[in-house]
């Protein structure tokens, strides 16, 4: 049988294919191999991804390959990533395009994940408010008015029209509200007030506004509401 001593790095992968503990076999040999090129090509022909070890390769061009075939979730894979990869913008521009692809999945989401990854890597700010500003809305995962807020604090250097519009887009509408709901989502953000951005305070109060505006509400309710409204634009009358 032919050896690693006359098989390329490239041949012998190959070779395990057929194998159905390919990727048991190929960790066993590559993960640790001592030649960059070897560990280089497990990175791009790992069937399941590249192994989470390989994102914080010693070698940073066997790192950037496997954060490019990683499939792990944006703060795992940037958490994992060689730090050289990360400081240095030359190098960073190779994992550029998956980093957008990150960002992209981050902005739809809740801010959450967004939050962490920004708050370790503030580097990368200018890739998350592209995608704040460009990125379509897939999924149905809004942000919470709190979060919203601090990503626009970590934003600051960063604020735009534009930017701001993005965020806004990724909060829950009112649209289909009951007074219930409505009076449940005041409820919840006039006691966290002195920690929600401006940008969103306004958008709210514009919201609930014209929400009240549409709305056949008992008297009293429109009392209710129209109170907590004030409090939330600050007016403590």
């Amino acid at each position: 049988m032919e050896t690693l001593s006359t098989l390329t790095y490239r041949e012998h992968i190959e070779a395990l294919k057929d194998d159905l503990d390919f990727e048991e076999q190929g960790d066993a040999i590559y993960l640790d191999h001592p030649d960059d090129e070897a560990r280089l090509l497990w990175a791009f022909h790992r069937p399941s991804g590249s192994h989470p070890h390989q994102v914080g390769d010693r070698n940073t061009e066997v790192a950037i390959m496997a954060f490019n075939h990683s499939r792990l979730g944006a703060l795992d894979r940037f958490s994992r990533l060689n730090p050289q990869v990360i400081e240095n913008p030359d190098l960073r521009c190779h994992i550029r395009n998956r980093s957008r692809m990150l960002f992209r999945a981050l902005v739809d989401n809740d801010f959450s994940e967004l939050l962490q990854v920004l708050r370790l890597f503030p580097v990368f700010m200018d890739q998350a408010c592209d995608q704040m500003v460009h990125g379509r809305i897939w999924n149905e995962h809004y942000a919470s008015p709190l979060r919203a807020s601090q990503f626009l604090e970590l934003a600051e250097d960063h604020i735009t029209d534009a930017l701001c519009e993005g965020v806004v887009r990724r909060l829950k509408p009112l649209r289909g509200y009951s007074f219930d709901e409505a009076k449940a989502l005041l409820s919840e953000l006039v006691p966290q007030v002195q920690k929600l951005h401006q940008v969103i305070k306004a958008h709210y109060s514009v919201e609930f506004e014209t929400w009240l505006s549409r709305e056949k509400l008992h008297p009293l309710q429109t009392i209710v509401l129209t109170k907590q409204i004030h409090q939330l634009k600050g007016n403590y009358e």
